[in-house]
C-alpha cells in the first residue's frame, strides 16, 4: 500500500508531462477559447441526408446563419436570445424571413436543392389523399413535375406564407429552435407540394 501510495503521484506528474508536452508540440501552448463562426460568411455544410426534412434542417440552419449576419451578432446569441421569453422584435422576424430567402438563393446557385420530383414520394407518404389521386400523381412524368414545380419557388412561397412571430413565440429552449422550425418548414413544403401537384391532373 505504502508503494502504490508513493508510485501514483510519480504516474500522475509523467501523465501531466505528457499531456502538456503533446498539447505544446501541436500548438496548444497558447490556448484561447473558440471564437463563434462569422455568420456573415458562408460555411461548407455537407449534407448528411436527402428528403424533405434534410432539405428543411439546411434550410434552417442556412437561415439562422444569414439572421445573425443581418442582427450583427453571432449565430449562438441569436439562438439564444430567441429562446428567451417576450414578443420578438420585427427585426428580428424581417432578419429570419431574410435569412431564410437567403438560404434558397444559395442553395439554388451551389446546385443542392433537390428537384420537385424528387420530394413527390415524400410527399405523397405523408399526404391523406384518396387512392386513385395518389395513384395519378405518382404517374406523371418527372419532367412534367418539374417544369410546372421549382423548389425554390415552393420554398420562396412557404417562407413568406410561414408565420414566424407565433413560430418563435412558442420557442422556450436552444435546442429546439432548429428543431420546430425545421418540423414546420417541412410540413408546409410537403403541403404545397401536394396542393400544386394535384394542379396538375386533368379534370
Amino acid at each position: 500500500m505504502r508503494l502504490r501510495a508513493a508510485v501514483l503521484p510519480v504516474i500522475a506528474a509523467v501523465l501531466v508531462s505528457v499531456v502538456l508536452g503533446f498539447q505544446v508540440a501541436h500548438g496548444g501552448g497558447d490556448f484561447a477559447p473558440a471564437q463563434p463562426a462569422d455568420p456573415c460568411k458562408a460555411r461548407v455544410i455537407e449534407p448528411l441526408a436527402t428528403g424533405i426534412e434534410a432539405l428543411g434542417a439546411r434550410l434552417v440552419f442556412i437561415g439562422l446563419d444569414g439572421a445573425a449576419c443581418r442582427l450583427h451578432i453571432s449565430r449562438e446569441a441569436l439562438v439564444l436570445r430567441l429562446a428567451q421569453p417576450g414578443e420578438r422584435t420585427d427585426a428580428e422576424i424581417d432578419a429570419m424571413r431574410a435569412g431564410l430567402l437567403d438560404a434558397v438563393d444559395r442553395m439554388k446557385s451551389e446546385g443542392t436543392l433537390p428537384s420537385a420530383s424528387d420530394l413527390t414520394d415524400e410527399a405523397l407518404d405523408n399526404a391523406d389523399l384518396p387512392g386513385y389521386v395518389e395513384w395519378l400523381i405518382r404517374r406523371l412524368p418527372d419532367s412534367l413535375v418539374n417544369g410546372a414545380l421549382k423548389t425554390d419557388d415552393v420554398l420562396r412561397r412557404v417562407i413568406n406564407d410561414l408565420d414566424l412571430r407565433a413560430l418563435l413565440a412558442d420557442l422556450n429552449d436552444p435546442d429546439d429552435i432548429t428543431r420546430m422550425i425545421n418540423a414546420k418548414v417541412s410540413k408546409a413544403v410537403k403541403d404545397s407540394l401536394i396542393e400544386r401537384l394535384r394542379d396538375l391532373l386533368p379534370g
